[in-house]
């Protein structure tokens, strides 16, 4: 019954979800510009296509809108603003990415509805702690579009379900890998933790000698100004292709095992604040800066509960109130004097029927919330009452709870997360880099 009533993962829109708060917040704190903003009622800016992208157009009103965007975003953070014009050919670069992304997902028949898109907008309402309308209005206040603004988080949206779908989904981590990372890790006194800021000059696959120049040249540039004391998320902006490049190159903290080796090789001799040399990875040229480091060995443990249940699930035969009811007399007769487990093997209409319905050792996370706050809220040897869930009406008696030392389990599990994502991201880079090869993009950009 357990493998069938584990939470859902998050949609794959929570990452929007998530930074569209964070550029909420900025919106409040730092204000953004709009092209309605900028120019007076009386005059009307020219606009021009600065980049075909297969059966897309991206024109200099929407770039604009973006640098003025992510200018507002860069200053919030206190990072010095590259040129303009640095700023403006970086933006637009990871706008044609964009569009070629929402081309492939469009002819692969990737959508989002208007259903889907409110869910996704209250919850962005939600979590600033506003109704749907005072978030419209919140918006409207601060000079951004509404209609601009939904058709941006509907963007987020696809390109996250295309990356969840063509990259995430093919991710696999095997035993063996988490094996070697922990050998690894304990040859080296233990797990790390790094907070890090980096810059990406991507170099494609099949680079000639004399492109692969180029693109060292570009990065020598980048580590050049650094060494002259630019700031590093000012460089990062100028010259990183990396997707955090508008972050100011801002990586935050990733254990060891989210970390590339040769990433991890320069770490070695690197105290906080270091900047490395140029370093020659799979995807290019990289420069990291190590912010902050420190290890993460502490035990874990948690509260596992010993549970049973009895379950019945509603159908033409059963409707969902004679199943509560039936529960409720069931109850009944356990007070009474008979035994849980005996009308479990009766009437529980699960695979923990045959074992009295017992359920096992559970642990936090483990079963929907619906089951987990009622069992939480019983003590050993107390039965609740009927629990609706999705998989129907539950009757849950909790036999015991024990703390469990899970460390090495946990060491395991988030070694598998962390493995997962460093791959993920890297296989991500290629894919984007791949769609964007394949696609025609044409810029009409001044001075390109």
């Amino acid at each position: 019954m357990i493998k069938h009533m584990y939470r859902p993962h998050a949609g794959p829109f929570l990452g929007t979800v998530l930074l569209a708060c964070a550029l909420f917040a900025l919106f409040l704190s730092a204000g953004t510009v709009r092209a309605s903003e900028s120019p007076s009622p009386a005059v009307v800016p020219i606009d021009r296509i600065v980049a075909v992208v297969d059966n897309s157009v991206i024109t200099q009103v929407q770039l604009d809108n973006q640098v003025a965007l992510i200018s507002k975003q860069l200053q919030a953070r206190g990072t010095p603003l590259p040129p303009n014009k640095v700023l403006e050919r970086q933006i637009l670069q990871r706008m044609i990415n964009d569009t070629v992304q929402l081309e492939f997902a469009k002819r692969s028949g990737i959508r989002v509805d208007q259903g889907e898109l409110n869910t996704a907008i209250d919850r962005i309402a939600a979590r600033n702690h506003m109704s749907a309308a005072q978030f419209q209005a919140a918006l409207k206040s601060q000079g951004i579009d509404w209609a601009s603004f939904r058709n941006e988080i509907r963007s987020e949206m696809i390109i996250g379900r295309l990356k969840e779908r063509d990259v995430d989904s093919r991710v696999v981590v095997s035993d063996a890998e988490i094996d070697n990372f922990l050998r690894k890790q304990a040859a080296s006194g233990g797990d790390m933790q790094y907070n890090l800021d980096n810059i990406i000059v991507f170099v494609p696959e099949n680079a000639s000698p004399e492109q692969i120049a180029r693109y060292r040249e570009k990065a020598q540039a980048a580590l050049d100004q650094l060494r002259q004391g630019t700031d590093f998320g000012q460089v990062a902006a100028s010259f990183s292709d990396a997707p955090n490049a508008m972050q100011g190159g801002q990586l935050g903290w990733r254990s060891a095992a989210q970390l590339p080796e040769f990433y991890l090789a320069a770490l070695k001799t690197m105290h906080p604040g270091d900047v490395s040399g140029l370093l020659r990875g799979p995807n290019g040229f990289n420069i990291i800066k190590l912010v902050e480091a420190h290890g993460a060995n502490a035990p874990t443990y948690v509260e596992e509960t010993h549970v049973r249940q009895i379950l019945l699930r509603p159908d033409a035969l059963l409707s969902s109130a004679q199943a509560k009811a039936k529960l409720l007399q069931l109850k009944t007769r356990i007070e009474h004097g008979e035994h849980f487990s005996t009308l479990a093997r009766q009437y529980s209409q699960d695979g923990s029927a045959a074992n009295g319905g017992d359920l096992g050792w559970v642990s936090p996370g483990q079963t929907v919330p619906e089951f987990e706050s009622a069992m939480n809220a019983l003590k050993p040897g107390e039965i609740s009452n009927p629990v609706h869930t999705q998989f129907g009406w539950h009757l849950i008696q909790v036999l015991g709870r024990r703390k469990v030392d899970v460390t090495e389990q946990r060491k395991r599990d988030l070694a598998r997360d962390a493995i997962r994502a460093r791959k993920a991201d890297e296989a991500y880079e290629e894919f984007v880099r791949e769609l964007r090869d394949q696609a025609y993009v044409k810029i009409r950009l001044a001075g390109e």
